[in-house]
């Protein structure tokens, strides 16, 4: 079986849809969080991730769309918020708040979180990747997103994976990611695509929000 990973998509209608486009032939798509936040098309996004994806996990932005307050210290995640807030439905607001904190996809074969698999909002870097194979227990493989890092790691026939964000990189790749799990042979392959991020900046212009939002993604930083 092969499933389409993505993540982090924060609201970039440009680089899901460059994502969707460039993604091979999959039997389904599993998405682990953060739908909306940041970028200026989170209603877009909420629709096109219904659409497309099995199985959806809750990420810390989607958690919180209804109280943006919650990130008052950040700017950029504030404001993100707050324009979700407004530009969302209430069925597609409650369609967020309840989505599950955890899935399973392959038969309870792989379990998709969008952080730590114990630990609200941790993030786990590629360094830690190591401390989680205890959380798989019988399962072959762990399936994270939430620190914007494209990486994979393998311990014998086990797989943990982030297919790093669609939306907003951070790994110094500009490019959106995403990533496709062969269930059958527990592999990974890591995807790269571009898309047109001068139509997100002027987009994020247009919409008021910090200027950062927009620039940040010229250098996947």
């Amino acid at each position: 079986m092969q499933i389409g990973l993505i993540s982090d998509i924060h609201g970039n209608l440009p680089a899901l849809e460059a994502v969707l486009s460039d993604m091979p032939a999959v039997d389904e798509i599993a998405c682990v969080g953060d739908v909306v936040g940041y970028n200026p098309w989170p209603a877009a996004c909420v629709d096109r991730v219904r659409e497309v994806a099995a199985v959806t996990v809750q990420g810390n932005h989607d958690r919180t769309v209804r109280t943006p307050e919650t990130y008052r210290g950040n700017r950029m995640a504030h404001a993100g918020l707050e324009h979700a807030l407004d530009e969302l439905s209430e069925e597609q607001l409650s369609w967020l708040d309840d989505l599950p904190r955890t899935a399973t996809v392959a038969d309870d074969r792989f379990l998709l979180v969008h952080d730590h698999p114990d630990v609200q909002d941790r993030y786990v870097m590629p360094e830690a990747f190591s401390g989680l194979w205890s959380y798989l227990d019988d399962r072959s493989g762990l399936v994270l997103g939430h620190t914007h890092v494209q990486h994979e790691e393998t311990d014998g026939d086990r797989l943990l994976v982030n297919p790093g964000s669609v939306g907003q990189p951070r790994d110094g790749d500009p490019r959106a990611a995403y990533a496709v799990l062969d269930t059958d042979a527990v592999t990974v392959a890591l995807h790269r695509v571009e898309y047109d991020v001068d139509r997100v900046i002027r987009a994020v212009e247009e919409a008021g929000l910090p200027e950062r939002i927009g620039a940040r993604l010229l250098d996947g930083s």
